[in-house]
């Protein structure tokens, strides 16, 4: 049921009203709630935060945009080679805003051989500018068409675009930070590159934004923002999506994957880590003859990845699929034993609610985000200190050896994974979007 309530926050320290659109939602078949943990007590809620959730009927909950001309600016698409689960959040939020009649515009970088222009889903693209020039050349793009948006949603890779400063007032800016990023800066950068950058992530952007409703996608990513870069504005929780349980296509599992067989699902990029799955699998090889593994996904790391399969000698063990398409990349999912994902640090973890959605569970390391999205015990297992990769995967494999335990850790990843759907973040994103057009005496018009 839907409910429409007036509320005060206080972004640092100026007052101002919203309208809070809060929709119940109860799961009585598991009882699971996205931001519950029983491992651990949830920090104290302030009066700036909240967390959004809506009911599967969401399109019909939603707010009309009918009008409503919105810039969504990220750092890349979900087209270009080493794009992740931000591109995916992006787009998907852009594609449900169409559906509610706005007029969104995707505005992002441009790898070599893109098109410039073009339109996909209803969603005008433009590219512009490499990893680095990009910033300049969308903030130059947003001066000469300053006028010509009501809202943007400024994504967040660590630094911002810096769209509040360019767009005029009564534009609306909604910031998305899907995860501190911090030391992340020292595996790419030069000491006072990476300090630079984290000097911008932290002091600069938490005062750029301090007027600015903020979005995140985790408990564990708002509470760093507010412990490490002291982030002054309100922080809204809209967690990833998936496709609802409806809409998986009806993929069968390959049966060829090995038993037990593993699987890595994501970018190959330094932060992911994934060479320890080939270490884990080598030290696990003995005691478990079909142990097979399965790295899905590319990117930079693919090389120094082949090196280290090489030096452990598991050519006939490890399998680098690179990218696969959907059915295919499903298809793996569903077969395999244990999802394994570990990295560093996460906004929330995109791939483990995709392998739960398969009844997969996952071993993560218990950091940022993926405490969030793996719940320990029930559809995965967390890696704690003093303990290894290795050690959390032998024990997860010994558990799913036993049918009955099997049968019930993968009947709670469906239940755990059903709870997050595009539709429902969709429709979260659109309420916090018509509660700051609201806000706007020019803009109320625009709404229905």
């Amino acid at each position: 049921m839907l409910s429409v309530s007036t509320v005060w926050v206080s972004p640092g320290h100026r007052s101002r009203k919203v309208e809070e659109h809060v929709v119940s939602q109860h799961t009585p078949s598991t009882g699971l709630h996205p931001t519950h943990h029983p491992h651990r007590a949830a920090p104290a809620a302030t009066a700036n935060d909240r967390t959004s959730s809506v009911p599967d009927e969401s399109l019909d909950a939603a707010p009309r945009l009918d009008g409503v001309r919105i810039a969504m600016i990220n750092w890349r698409d979900p087209w270009q080679s080493v794009a992740g689960g931000a591109e995916t959040y992006a787009w998907q939020i852009s594609r449900y805003l169409v559906r509610c009649g706005a007029e969104v515009v995707f505005v992002t970088s441009r790898e070599r051989g893109q098109a410039r222009a073009e339109t996909r889903d209803g969603i005008a693209i433009r590219r512009m500018g490499g990893p680095w020039t990009v910033y300049l050349r969308v903030m130059l793009w947003l001066l000469v068409r300053r006028r010509r948006f009501h809202a943007a949603f400024d994504c967040m890779n660590g630094i911002p675009f810096f769209s509040r400063i360019v767009l005029p007032r009564r534009t609306r800016v909604i910031s998305i930070v899907h995860h501190v990023h911090d030391l992340q800066f020292n595996a790419y950068f030069s000491p006072p590159l990476a300090r630079l950058g984290r000097f911008i992530e932290s002091w600069v952007a938490s005062r750029v934004y301090a007027s600015c409703p903020t979005v995140t996608v985790s408990e564990s990513s708002r509470r760093a923002m507010r412990d490490k870069l002291g982030w002054r504005a309100p922080i809204t929780i809209v967690h990833n999506g998936g496709p609802a349980r409806a809409q998986l296509p009806p993929t069968p599992p390959r049966t060829d994957l090995g038993s037990p067989a593993i699987v890595f699902l994501g970018r190959l990029v330094v932060q992911k880590r994934v060479t320890r799955v080939v270490d884990a699998v080598a030290e696990l090889r003995s005691r478990y003859p079909g142990l097979r593994a399965h790295i899905v996904g590319r990117g930079p790391e693919s090389v120094p990845l082949r090196e280290r399969i090489d030096h452990h000698g598991l050519h006939d063990v490890v399998h680098l699929h690179g990218f696969l398409p959907e059915a295919e990349k499903n298809a793996v999912l569903a077969g395999a034993t244990l999802h394994v994902t570990p990295s560093e640090f996460e906004g929330w973890g995109l791939t483990v609610i995709e392998a739960a959605a398969h009844g997969v569970p996952t071993v993560a390391y218990d950091v940022d985000g993926l405490r969030d999205s793996v719940r320990h015990g029930e559809t995965g297992w967390l890696v704690r200190d003093g303990e290894t990769l290795t050690d959390v995967v032998e024990r997860a494999l010994r558990e799913l050896a036993d049918p009955v335990r099997a049968a019930e850790i993968r009947q709670a990843c469906r239940d755990w994974a059903a709870q997050f759907t595009w539709e429902r973040s969709g429709c979260a994103m659109a309420h916090l979007l018509a509660a700051e057009l609201h806000r706007t005496p020019e803009r109320r018009g625009l709404l229905r």
